[in-house]
């Protein structure tokens, strides 16, 4: 009989893959079993990998079209399509390689397959040719990630109506490109097309941008993202969208609230509407494993399903469906499981889109703290009084600090910036320790770094920036 492992995780995407990793460290004979044939699920194969790869070549794209005058430098760059999408493709393999490295540095079994649980402790796993096989393991990690949610009356084909994995291969610069959903994934596929010269129109069901981001953030924006050519039609649904004979698609929007039907004539559709967890297949119901009202696994304050010995992680169970939340859940679950004190502080987990300029947002926003009645002020420092940002032409934005009145804590924070995902990670720091504004403000940062804007926005919690 084979050995029994001390863990099988099913999935080896950000959380799958640090959840073994982890385990590993910590001793355990541990298996991962992956139906795809790259290891890093959804973020490293077609999300957060190449989404970024392609946000960043287009970014350089538009520079060298319009910024780098500025600079004094003189070029007209030309669009090699194929190349940017072999730098993306490239990127990717980097990633998923690096992966199955660690996987054999921390000598982790990998079964490759479509992974079920038959009973507590045993796992089938279905691969795609050949017999099947079963991993007899003490316990079970469900790391099965998410797919994106599809509308009705919208058919996907990944060609011209695409989710997110088919924007990253479109083989053309779609001259209209239609946006289902003003959300992080939406907004940042429509900026790579945009860039590259597709007129862009977002609609939105919604009456804003980015839902769950701070209005203010939103609202600011949308205003830039206009400026960069995106049109937003929001409060506005997609009811149909029909493919014409020469390969135009019309697609039919009504007002959210209902009223007259209006048709509009594109080159690609993009659905971009959020996802849901994936737990098809997973053998869930033969052993009871119980899902929540949206379809999540169940679980406990330590990872733990109502089912023994049975635990799941990420996108598949309630919180933010963040890679780096995955990851450190990945991290918890493996110390938990080998009787360490493992917690996440969902607290204190950034959020990032990465648009140009970037927003960053973690803790609290304002709109959540006037409804939980907390008593707050704003400290605010706009990137037009930055040194750094002006000799980098990068000032739209700002960065802005809630703290609380009475104590000083810093209970949120947003950045609108380039590199403001890099930057928001000290607030992140500063709000682990429950420390305060005033903390944040008597920290010496480096002149010239665009970083100084946060520092001057905490000290417009208390007496007032100084370059301002």
């Amino acid at each position: 009989m084979a050995d029994t492992f001390d863990l099988t995780v099913i999935g080896s995407g950000p959380g799958g893959y640090v959840a073994a990793i982890r385990a590993a460290q910590l001793g355990m004979k541990v298996a991962v079993v992956e139906k795809w044939a790259t290891f890093g699920g959804t973020c490293l194969n077609i999300g957060c990998i190449p989404s970024k790869a392609l946000l960043h070549a287009s970014e350089l794209f538009e520079e060298a079209g319009h910024s780098f005058r500025n600079f004094g430098i003189e070029v007209t760059p030309q669009l090699n399509l194929t190349q940017m999408l072999a730098h993306k493709d490239d990127t990717v393999i980097a990633n998923v390689s690096g992966v199955e490295f660690l996987f054999k540095k921390n000598k982790i079994t990998a079964f490759r397959g479509i992974g079920s649980i038959g009973a507590p402790g045993r796992v089938l796993v279905t691969p795609e040719k050949g017999p099947g096989q079963i991993i007899e393991t003490r316990n079970i990690v469900i790391a099965s990630g998410s797919v994106s949610v599809n509308l009705p009356g919208i058919e996907i084909d990944e060609e011209k109506v695409v989710t997110s994995t088919g924007a990253l291969t479109l083989k053309e610069v779609p001259k209209r490109l239609l946006v289902i959903g003003a959300g992080i994934i939406g907004l940042e596929m429509g900026s790579v097309w945009s860039r590259l010269g597709a007129k862009v129109t977002v609609v939105e069901f919604l009456d804003r941008i980015i839902p769950g981001a701070d209005s203010e953030v939103a609202r600011q924006m949308q205003r830039m993202l206009q400026k960069q050519g995106l049109e937003f039609r929001l409060s506005t649904k997609v009811k149909s969208i029909d493919k014409q004979e020469d390969g135009t698609l019309t697609a039919r929007l009504e007002p959210a609230a209902g009223g007259d039907m209006e048709l509009a004539e594109f080159d690609a559709a993009l659905v971009a509407v959020g996802r849901k967890p994936f737990t098809e297949g997973l053998g869930l119901e033969i052993v009871g494993v119980a899902l929540d009202e949206r379809g999540r696994i169940r679980t406990d304050a330590h990872f733990k399903t109502n089912v023994q010995g049975i635990y799941a992680i990420g996108d598949v169970v309630a919180g933010p469906m963040l890679a780096h939340k995955a990851m450190d859940e990945g991290t918890a679950v493996a110390e938990i499981i080998a009787g360490q004190a493992g917690h996440v502080n969902y607290g204190v987990i950034p959020s990032v889109m990465y648009t140009s300029p970037e927003v960053a947002w973690v803790g609290k926003s304002e709109d959540e703290l006037k409804a939980e009645g907390i008593d707050y002020k704003v400290g605010k420092f706009p990137f037009t009084a930055n040194g750094r940002a002006k000799a980098m032409l990068a000032t739209q934005g700002f960065v802005k600090i809630l703290a609380d009145v009475a104590t000083d804590r810093v209970l949120g924070a947003q950045i609108v910036a380039k590199n403001a995902g890099e930057m928001i990670h000290e607030i992140a720091v500063l709000m682990e320790f429950s420390g305060s504004a005033e903390d944040l403000a008597r920290t010496t940062h480096a002149h010239p770094t665009l970083s100084e804007a946060v520092r001057e926005a905490a000290l417009m919690c208390g007496d007032g920036a100084i370059h301002i």
